[in-house]
């Protein structure tokens, strides 16, 4: 099973034109062949952009977000679904929400009052920031219990106060090369926190600060894993209880590998997100797969989700095999190209018989350095 994420590339194409050089700008008239790279390459960006949204849209779904929650967060777990989905207060902020400091918060008119919340305006002038993938706030049930200065209280300790943490979920086509994914999280759980201020709690009450968690969502992985990261207290001296709440924060970490695992409990999560992004997988045994085995309802606006992510993944995968098609055929080019001229051939000749331009293979020897 591959996972449904752009980056893999496909069968080549043997019907795919020649082209000879990324650099070069006008081989032939109209630079043609470097026009259609340019559009291909547009095209691909916005394929993986179209279906990164759509995969944020479907983990962003409050059945999908439920099914996360009671494998990860102690209060939910064993909960009803549904119950678990009807905690979660108003619609979770996809793609929203900027992550940089001073900029997570805005201030808002709410019936004539001026109110601190989340920083969901302005998406034009705020283009090109880092945004938390999905973020949303959930209601700790009555009956459950949560915890206070270390110690866990059940419902009528806390005189019937609803109680909120806030969780962000963000999905990873792998485990990042490019920075260690553990040092990006607790920079994300850490604005989770500070954002607060002013929002959630003001001046000194940093007992109102709410739990928060980080949830990771790591695709392509080599095993399936679940990691909870959070603070602990070593003594080194005498020990003493120090009051406050030591599980603030929290980071989870999931590992889901390309071959969907069998329904057992404790793959439960993996196998329904294996499912949901899965590329190899056909979208009526996707959705029977979440019917059947989740309960999931799946009304017509998640359908449409999962089809159109699909479909974006057979795009994408396309671009990705034209693209290694170019590829290859640039550098077959370039190489007989430099052989023919090296041995004799004129322009004209090399490029009559490997069917491109002049302009094509003089650019092609001039780049080369070998005139």
């Amino acid at each position: 099973m591959s996972t449904c994420f752009p980056g893999k590339s496909g069968e080549a194409n043997p019907t795919q034109k020649p082209v000879v050089s990324e650099k070069q700008v006008s081989y032939n008239v109209g630079g043609s062949y470097l026009n259609t790279e340019l559009k291909n390459a547009v095209k691909a960006a916005d394929l993986k952009a179209q279906y990164d949204a759509r995969v944020k849209r479907l983990v962003g779904h409050k059945r999908i977000l439920a099914q996360i929650l009671i494998k990860t967060v102690d209060e939910f777990k064993g909960m009803n679904p549904k119950a678990v989905a009807d905690c979660i207060e108003g619609t979770p902020y996809i793609s929203a929400v900027p992550v940089e400091p001073g900029l997570t918060n805005a201030m808002l008119d709410k019936n004539g009052q001026r109110i601190v919340g989340f920083n969901t305006e302005s998406q034009e002038i705020n283009e090109g920031l880092a945004r938390f993938d999905i973020v949303f706030y959930v209601r700790l049930p009555f009956g459950n219990v949560h915890i206070k200065d270390n110690v866990r209280l059940t419902e009528n300790e806390t005189n019937h106060k609803l109680t909120q943490i806030i969780v962000n979920v963000e999905a990873q086509k792998d485990e990042p090369a490019a920075y260690k994914i553990l040092n990006r999280s607790i920079f994300y759980v850490s604005r989770l926190v500070s954002s607060q201020k002013e929002r959630d709690f003001v001046n000194s009450n940093y007992d109102d600060i709410k739990q928060v968690y980080s949830i990771w969502i790591c695709m392509n992985m080599k095993c399936n894993s679940m990691s909870h990261i959070h603070l602990t207290k070593d003594e080194m001296l005498e020990p003493y209880e120090w009051k406050g709440n030591i599980n603030l924060l929290n980071i989870i970490l999931i590992g889901i590998t390309d071959e969907l695992p069998v329904h057992d409990e404790r793959y439960e999560l993996h196998r329904l997100i294996g499912a949901l992004l899965s590329s190899s997988i056909e979208l009526d045994e996707k959705l029977e797969i979440m019917e059947k085995e989740y309960n999931l309802p799946l009304n017509s606006d998640f359908r449409r989700d999962v089809n159109v992510m699909c479909n974006l993944s057979d795009g994408i995968e396309e671009k990705a095999a034209e693209k290694a098609t170019e590829k290859t055929t640039r550098e077959i080019n370039e190489k007989v190209i430099k052989n023919m001229h090296k041995n004799g051939y004129t322009a004209a000749q090399i490029a009559e018989i490997v069917e491109v331009s002049e302009s094509e293979v003089e650019a092609v020897i001039k780049e080369c350095k070998i005139v």
